[in-house]
């Protein structure tokens, strides 16, 4: 068994992807994100696919939370093969009005804490001679839009991490990439677009069509499931050639 830790994963696209890995059975999971029941998540997962599973509650903000993350990881299952830096927030302000708190932590939360945990995985992964990392971007890694001056500036960051990281863990068979997803249809997603159909006074199917999935040549959203046989992919023995790429996932966005 291999063991993987995913952060944010009790919620949204984490827990989608931790689904997919579990269904393997070949994977325990160290779960790890905000919700109260958090434990009560990764048990019933464990429950459910009869896989082992770990859940801790680390403050993407206070690096030695997660660096006590990882070790009570190894302590629990002795190393971790897959680290997926899932855990992410938003904010959306013209630049002159943006907070500078919603700055820090949007660059701590998106981009600082990737460095941190997978500087924590990184020695352990040179020694077994095998480590995949990866890292969820986002359509906004690779392009642009207004208003989200942090938010595209961490996931543009997060793939300069992917790259030179990439580079550092060839020798070692340490692969990291980034996927790189269009809009995705979680809780999260689906309060926004509630929230946009408000604020604008237009339909929620408008709210979809004509902002939200405009830029997209499928007009469908991503799947969680998609992603987490995304990750499977990049996560899997054979894929160590496939390393520093940033892999958009996002219905054509970025074709255009």
């Amino acid at each position: 068994m291999k063991t993987i830790l995913i952060t944010g994963s009790t919620s949204g696209i984490g827990l989608g992807i931790a689904r997919e890995f579990a269904k393997t059975k070949q994977y325990n999971i160290i779960f790890n994100g905000l919700e109260t029941n958090g434990p009560e998540i990764a048990k019933n997962i464990a429950l459910e696919f009869g896989i082992e599973t770990l859940y801790n509650g680390a403050n993407m903000l206070k690096p030695e939370e997660l660096r006590t993350m990882v070790s009570e990881g190894v302590s629990k299952f002795g190393k971790i093969d897959v680290l997926i830096n899932n855990a992410g927030i938003q904010f959306v302000s013209p630049i002159e009005d943006f907070p500078d708190d919603k700055w820090n932590a949007i660059i701590g939360i998106n981009l600082t804490s990737a460095f941190y945990l997978s500087k924590a995985v990184w020695n352990a992964m040179k020694e077994q001679k095998f480590g995949r990392i990866i890292n969820i971007a986002s359509a906004h890694g690779l392009v642009a839009s207004e208003f989200k001056s942090a938010y595209v500036a961490s996931k543009h960051g997060i793939l300069g991490l992917t790259k030179t990281l990439a580079l550092e863990g060839a020798p070692f068979n340490i692969t990291v990439n980034a996927i790189c997803p269009g809009y995705v249809k979680t809780p999260l997603v689906e309060k926004q677009i509630a929230d946009q159909a408000k604020a604008h006074h237009m339909s929620e199917e408008d709210v979809v069509s004509k902002v939200m999935l405009y830029k997209q040549a499928v007009k469908e959203f991503v799947s969680v499931e998609t992603l987490g046989k995304t990750a499977l992919f990049l996560a899997a023995d054979t894929s160590n050639t496939v390393t520093g790429i940033a892999l958009p996932v996002d219905g054509g966005w970025n074709a255009q």
